[in-house]
């Protein structure tokens, strides 16, 4: 099983195209949960670009916590925000409640990026973001394992999206975010 998930992951990343759905909904007009329970509402991230990337604690991909933390740390000030969205929807790789989450990625990770509630990223229950997202990327683009990632742009729509393989600081996530803060004018 894990081999044919490898595959499939590695064949979406060869094959990845860049979002092209256009309607008027964006990414501003979803709200999620912060993991503390307060509502997270995207619009309050207009301006800027935004990394969205669904994650669990127990999964071999879990290493990206570090990466992660260290692109929020070298680009805030210019305008990203990296987004955690611990799910469940993968093997299971994700038990522990949010203040267990909470404990794991600042002890382990040090992360102090935001992070959502454990939510639902696939599926009849994925979030609203979540179902918007897919839809926007495409049938190749909705999550099919921990560490997807989403680039949102500073206007709300869908740059394109990441399989877990692409690692945090690969040029190609780090180019996108790059080309995006000096499109956006944030500062």
């Amino acid at each position: 099983m894990f081999s044919r998930v490898v595959l499939a992951l590695m064949l979406a990343a060869t094959t990845a195209p860049a979002a092209v759905a256009s309607d008027t909904t964006t990414a501003h007009d979803f709200t999620l949960t912060a993991i503390d329970g307060s509502p997270m509402p995207l619009s309050a991230f207009k301006g800027k670009t935004v990394l969205v990337v669904n994650t669990a604690s127990r999964c071999s991909f879990t290493k990206q916590y570090a990466p992660l933390q260290a692109l929020y740390e070298a680009h805030r000030d210019e305008g990203l925000v990296v987004i955690g969205v611990p799910s469940n929807d993968f093997g299971g790789q994700e038990p522990g409640t949010e203040a267990d989450i909470e404990d794991f990625t600042q002890s382990a990770y040090r992360v102090d990026f935001p992070l959502t509630n454990k939510t639902a990223v696939v599926g009849d229950n994925a979030s609203p973001f979540y179902k918007w997202a897919s839809e926007q990327a495409g049938p190749l683009g909705k999550p099919r394992w921990n560490f997807h990632k989403y680039l949102i742009g500073p206007d709300g729509r869908l740059i394109d999206w990441y399989t877990p393989m692409t690692a945090p600081g690969s040029p190609k996530l780090r180019d996108a975010i790059v080309r995006s803060l000096a499109g956006s004018g944030a500062s």
